[in-house]
């Protein structure tokens, strides 16, 4: 893949991977924007093993949640989530927090969960397409859209 053919893969694709990663990172526009700049680093310098030019917009996204789940992995919790709860947040989301019940309903589902149901929902993937980017089976993520919806419902209806 040439550079003008991956820049243009990259303008064809970067709205609605920043917008699945703000939702993914739950309203944190800022650790979003990280975790795509390290994603488009890491896609660019590896971008001569894509085959399928196609695949280009599951690629990146398969690369930008496989450095979300490394950088959740590498983050040092020093309080509990009852503590962490009521401490105000320091960073603002999109449109003056106007999915803010959203992220924080989708900020407590689990990891695959979450990811299942944003793929599935805001970006429009298969079932397929998402247990090749989250390296899982079929079965796994209908059981994680089906648990996801689940314990959407609950949150966000009280």
């Amino acid at each position: 893949m040439t550079r003008e053919q991956f820049i243009s893969h990259v303008e064809g694709t970067q709205k609605a991977f920043r917008r699945f990663l703000v939702a993914l990172c739950c309203g944190d526009s800022a650790l979003a924007d990280d975790i795509a700049q390290e994603s488009y680093l890491k896609a660019y310098l590896s971008c001569d093993i894509i085959k399928n030019e196609d695949k280009f917009k599951a690629w990146i996204f398969r690369i930008g949640y496989t450095t979300f789940i490394n950088h959740k992995r590498s983050e040092k919790v020093f309080t509990d989530y009852d503590e962490a709860r009521d401490i105000p947040s320091t960073y603002s989301s999109d449109s003056s927090f106007r999915y803010q019940a959203l992220y924080s309903a989708l900020n407590r589902l689990p990891g695959k969960e979450r990811t299942s149901v944003l793929l599935f929902y805001m970006e429009g993937y298969s079932i397929k397409e998402i247990a090749e980017i989250e390296e899982s089976s079929q079965d796994a993520v209908k059981q994680h859209l089906s648990r996801g919806r689940n314990h959407l419902r609950t949150l966000l209806n009280p």
